[in-house]
């Protein structure tokens, strides 16, 4: 059945009964929810108003994501500097100053900027001298997999654990041979892995751990920043993520030689003027896009309370809807409400490919992350780890995933038209 549009809500009309009203239950619960919604809403802070041009209009497509930017009479001294100093790249002063805020910011030893994250996490396995076989996740964006590739080295996927649907610990020991040198986990939706069982793991093999913490920005495990966790963790600052730079990303290590070596790979490897002591590329953050990021981190605050507003809104919506189950926060400490994914479970009347169609139809444009798995591509489906019947809750996943709309602007309007649409598949 078609959900009917949003009407109007009218003080007097409030006051009749449903059955006055014409409703179906389920409609004068919806009505009730959509009310609810937006005083969930209104009591968060509020993001600075975009232009009338840049606002949401009834007929305008609702993407799974929209990035924050901050007013730009904020970033424009930062841009009117650039021009005067004429310095773009290469470490200059806001480059160097956004390091330190976000070290400062995040709770973490040492930050080094890169131009995006898949050129950070190439860096990292470089980095840590890695060699042969790497464990991960087959239940993340391909580039956690491709900068294997890229680096020579051979994924192994193993499944993923179905509450939180990161790397499942209890998989990667047995995942392990002599030719096994690191583990790739990805802390999936901003969930935190299981960081203390992967540490014990690593720690009995003597292997290295690298977290792909893309969606991790200000996750915080155990009274401290799930980035702490591992020899390194690589941050994205693109424009879907959290907190962005337009583009970028970062990685963060634990100590200053570490952080050396790493500044030096970004930069082709140079030492000094004239000396070259590592294979490097160039990895390096522009000033453009580091100012951009010193002036974020003015309204990051505002920016994830909006989020959490908007996941308790989604939370209480579909609470009760046979088949739609939320992923609960996994961890001891402060989440970042990247994103809003449910799972479309064999009790919901439809397919989880016909509610995206259905979706869509409306105006709504969810994804369906991650869907296929990294182990169905062309270039990683003839390994022997890529097998489908060895990745079961992968695989249900994948099949079952949709990410709903979520960023800091959301009407709650359109929120409630979400819940609705779902509600009356």
């Amino acid at each position: 059945m078609r959900a009917a549009p949003l009407d109007p809500t009218p003080e007097a009309d409030s006051l009749l009964s449903p059955a006055a009203r014409g409703e179906l239950p389920v409609q004068a619960t919806l009505r009730r929810l959509e009310q609810e919604f937006a005083r969930t809403l209104d009591t968060a802070p509020q993001i600075i108003p975009q232009a009338a041009s840049e606002t949401e209009g009834a007929a305008d497509p609702i993407y799974v994501t929209r990035p924050f930017l901050p007013p730009f009479e904020e970033f424009e001294p930062l841009l009117r500097q650039i021009w005067q100093t004429r310095i773009l790249t290469n470490g200059g002063p806001f480059h160097q100053e956004l390091e330190a805020r976000l070290s400062d910011h995040l709770g973490v030893p040492q930050v080094a900027l890169f131009n995006n994250a898949t050129t950070a996490l190439i860096m990292a396995l470089r980095a840590l001298d890695l060699t042969g076989e790497v464990i991960t996740t087959p239940y993340s964006f391909v580039a956690t997999s491709h900068a294997l590739l890229w680096s020579g080295l051979t994924p192994v996927f193993v499944d993923i654990d179905p509450v939180t649907l990161n790397l499942d610990p209890a998989r990667i020991e047995a995942a392990i041979t002599p030719r096994t040198s690191a583990i790739l986990p990805v802390h999936c939706y901003g969930q935190p892995c299981d960081v203390e069982a992967i540490a014990g793991i690593a720690a009995r093999h003597g292997l290295k751990v690298i977290y792909d913490a893309a969606h991790a920005f200000g996750v915080r495990h155990r009274g401290q920043s799930v980035l702490n966790h591992g020899d390194l963790s690589v941050l994205s600052f693109h424009a879907t993520k959290v907190f962005n730079t337009f583009e970028g990303g970062a990685i963060v290590c634990a100590d200053e030689a570490m952080k050396d070596r790493i500044d030096k790979l970004k930069n082709f490897g140079f030492e000094d003027e004239t000396s070259v002591i590592e294979t490097g590329l160039n990895g390096k953050m522009s000033e453009l896009n580091a100012a951009l990021g010193l002036v974020q981190l003015r309204h990051i605050g505002t920016v994830l309370a909006r989020r959490q507003a908007i996941d308790a809104a989604y939370r209480q919506g579909l609470r009760g809807i046979p088949g739609i189950r939320c992923l609960d926060f996994a961890g001891d400490g402060a989440a970042n409400y990247a994103y809003f994914p449910i799972l479309v479970g064999p009790d919901y009347p439809i397919g989880r490919d016909a509610l995206y169609d259905a979706l869509k139809r409306d105006g709504i444009h969810p994804r369906r992350y991650f869907y296929p798995l990294i182990s169905d591509h062309a270039m990683y489906r003839t390994l022997p780890s890529a097998r489908r019947e060895d990745l079961p809750v992968a695989a249900m996943a994948a099949d079952q995933v949709l990410c709903l709309p979520i960023y800091p602007d959301l009407d709650p309007a359109i929120v409630a038209r979400i819940v609705r649409r779902i509600a009356l598949p």
